[in-house]
C-alpha cells in the first residue's frame, strides 16, 4: 500500500479508509471513476479558490461531474468576488501538484474548505490522496471532522 503524510494520519487517527492506486497522471474525476468502477458523483475533486482580498485560498470540495459555483462559494463566504487560480498558480498555492491537490494533505496548512453537500448522499466518497495516482475513499464524516469543513451547495451543472 501507498504510504504518505495522508494514509499516515488516518492511520494514526483509526479511520477506516480504502486505497486505489491509479496511474500516476492527471487522470479527472470521470476516468479515475471509471478505473475504479464507482459512479463519478462519488469521486469529488477539490477546486482551488481565490479570494480577491488577503487571504488564505479557500479549498472547494466538489463532485467530479461538476464545477465550483463561485458565486454560491462568494456568498457563504461573505465575499465579493473569487477567481480560480492556473493550474500552476494552484500548486503553489497548495505545494501539491494538480490532481493530487486534497484537503487531507493540506489539514495543517489553514485553508477553509467546503465540500459540496452532495456528498451526504453517500455513506464514503473518493477524494485525491495528496498525490497523483492516489485515490482514497473514507467516510463523508470523516472528511468533514477531518478537514473541519462546511458543508454547502457549492457546485453547478456547469463545465469548469
Amino acid at each position: 500500500m501507498v504510504s504518505n503524510n495522508v494514509t499516515r494520519l488516518l492511520t494514526a487517527k483509526k479511520i477506516k479508509f480504502t486505497v486505489f492506486e491509479l496511474p500516476a497522471e492527471k487522470l479527472g474525476a470521470q476516468k479515475s471513476a471509471e478505473i475504479m468502477q464507482v459512479p463519478v458523483e462519488m469521486v469529488f475533486k477539490t477546486i482551488v479558490i481565490q479570494r480577491n482580498r488577503p487571504g488564505k485560498a479557500v479549498l472547494a470540495v466538489v463532485p467530479g461531474n461538476r464545477s465550483a459555483d463561485l458565486k454560491a462559494i462568494a456568498a457563504i463566504l461573505n465575499e465579493k468576488k473569487l477567481s480560480l487560480p492556473t493550474e500552476k498558480e494552484a500548486e503553489q498555492i497548495t505545494g501539491l501538484q494538480a490532481g493530487g491537490i486534497s484537503p487531507l494533505a493540506l489539514i495543517q496548512k489553514g485553508f477553509q474548505v467546503l465540500i459540496d453537500e452532495s456528498a451526504l448522499q453517500f455513506p464514503e466518497i473518493h477524494i485525491s490522496g495528496g498525490q497523483r495516482g492516489l485515490n482514497i475513499r473514507l467516510g463523508v464524516k470523516d472528511v468533514v471532522q477531518l478537514t473541519n469543513a462546511r458543508l454547502a451547495a457549492i457546485s453547478s451543472t456547469e463545465e469548469d
